[in-house]
């Protein structure tokens, strides 16, 4: 008996041992099938364009999910966080949001981070894919492809924002870029990196400058951004002003006017990251935005509903803070030790209201731009095409790169054609009788001349080389 006992006694450990074992295993795989506890905050307000939520912290740029009623054909909403007041976050829905009620259910996305600790950089940073497998297609501003022709083929994904290049690692705006447009190749050269901007007012043809451009340009990739514009007018640029042949080699990103103003601010970044993919990849790349003025719009429309005062003409502050950001992104990149690197050369449509070269945007844009190209609403009216005011235009980095023949034939050019505009009322009533003043006759002479040079049909593609040769002969006796 006294054996027997014993042998119990010690067994008795080992049951419990086991005992214990098999409840630790049930508990893990219990843990395992069980669904983690999810963050979420409530909807308080909803006024205009933006919501209040509180119970969540999320830094600005987040990314969040409002819960819809059952009923809806989607049971939620994606909207961003613009800013914050206490513990109240101010939310963006991306798209028109019907059905919202209070009290919903915000729940931030998995890029976000729900608990509030952490990187708050990486949790509300937006990456979108590039690749060289999007040559030739559309997309909107979220990266998702509009053509119709399948998945995207893309290499990875970039962050919407990218650091500041150091502008002493820039390399110089040394050599020019045909554009295929004999104005602006011969009198407002174009050089490699520079940012130039093409003020217009409505209907006098930037459409179709910037198509014309797009097609004939030098450079290896087109990315077109087109912010805040008419939907149709998407459509109409893709295939009847860029065509198949400028298609071939570009990308498209279409943010129309009837997208929210984030997806606007979203489809600009975006494009200018896909510039910024083929630069580091060393090529040269055209960057076209069409428009700045809809980008500054946009953003004007965020900060005024989350409640930033009104400084210029009904712009806040952080429009003219947003304006420099996007524009210096592009530009030339850093050149390896070959001395080769790539470069986005971009042109920005900047709308003038009423024709007002003093509005705030278009003022703010020729502070930080390297150029303008100023269109004409008279010449467009009397079928002069493209109607680029060349007296009103110039290009900054021009003297850079052209040789001084070629600097006093632009001169000798403008001249004649500025004495020619300002006696030109004089001449059409015959006020004016040859012989008085040299340098006019001069200049009524070579006018058809002149007139026939500035003008150029839209499938007709004018080299660089052609242009300066057409320039030169200009002044050449019959």
């Amino acid at each position: 008996m006294t054996e027997i006992a014993s042998v119990d006694s010690a067994a008795a450990p080992n049951r419990h041992l086991q005992a214990w074992r098999q409840a630790l295993t049930n508990a893990s795989l219990s843990v395992g099938r069980s669904v983690p506890i999810r963050t979420y905050g409530r909807l308080t307000r909803a006024v205009g364009l933006v919501l209040e939520a509180v119970g969540l912290r999320l830094p600005v740029g987040s990314d969040c999910l409002i819960e819809l009623p059952p009923g809806y054909a989607q049971r939620t909403t994606e909207a961003e966080v613009v800013g914050f007041a206490g513990d109240r976050l101010f939310l963006m829905p991306q798209t028109e949001v019907a059905g919202l009620l209070p009290g919903a259910r915000v729940y931030p996305l998995e890029a976000s981070n729900s608990s509030g600790a952490g990187n708050s950089a990486e949790a509300g940073s937006k990456r979108l894919p590039v690749g060289e497998g999007m040559l030739g297609r559309v997309v909107d501003a979220a990266g998702r492809p509009l053509d119709g022709l399948g998945p995207l083929d893309f290499s990875r994904e970039v962050a919407l924002s990218a650091a500041p290049i150091n502008p002493l690692a820039r390399a110089p705006i040394d050599s020019v870029l045909d554009v295929g447009v004999r104005a602006i190749n011969a009198l407002l050269t174009v050089g490699r990196g520079q940012r130039m901007g093409l003020f217009a007012g409505s209907g006098v043809g930037k459409s179709v400058l910037l198509g014309m451009m797009a097609r004939y340009t030098s450079a290896e990739v087109i990315v077109v951004g087109l912010i805040g514009e008419r939907g149709r007018e998407v459509k109409d640029f893709i295939e009847n002003t860029l065509g198949v042949e400028g298609l071939a080699r570009a990308v498209v990103v279409a943010a129309p006017a009837d997208t929210s103003p984030l997806l606007r601010l979203q489809g600009a970044a975006y494009a200018t990251s896909l510039a910024e993919y083929f630069r580091d990849q060393g090529k040269d790349v055209l960057l076209i935005m069409d428009s700045l003025t809809r980008y500054a719009m946009a953003q004007r429309e965020i900060a005024l509903a989350v409640g930033e005062p009104p400084a210029t003409k009904g712009y806040p502050p952080s429009v003219f803070a947003k304006l420099p950001a996007l524009v210096e992104r592009a530009g030339n990149g850093a050149r390896d030790a070959s001395g080769k690197g790539g470069a986005i050369t971009a042109f920005y449509t900047v709308l003038t209201e009423g024709d007002d070269q003093q509005d705030p945007i278009a003022d703010a844009a020729r502070a930080i731009l390297d150029g303008h190209v100023v269109l004409s609403r008279s010449l467009a009216e009397s079928g002069h095409y493209p109607a680029i005011d060349i007296e009103a235009s110039i290009s900054r980095a021009m003297t850079a790169l052209i040789k001084p023949q070629q600097f006093d034939s632009v001169r000798r050019f403008k001249q004649m054609l500025s004495r020619y505009q300002r006696n030109r009322d004089l001449i059409s009533v015959g006020a004016y009788a040859a012989g008085h003043d040299l340098q006019l006759d001069q200049a009524i002479a070579l006018y058809p001349k002149i007139e026939a040079f500035l003008q150029q049909g839209m499938e007709e593609r004018a080299g660089y080389a052609e242009a300066i040769s057409e320039l030169e002969q200009l002044f050449q006796p019959d």
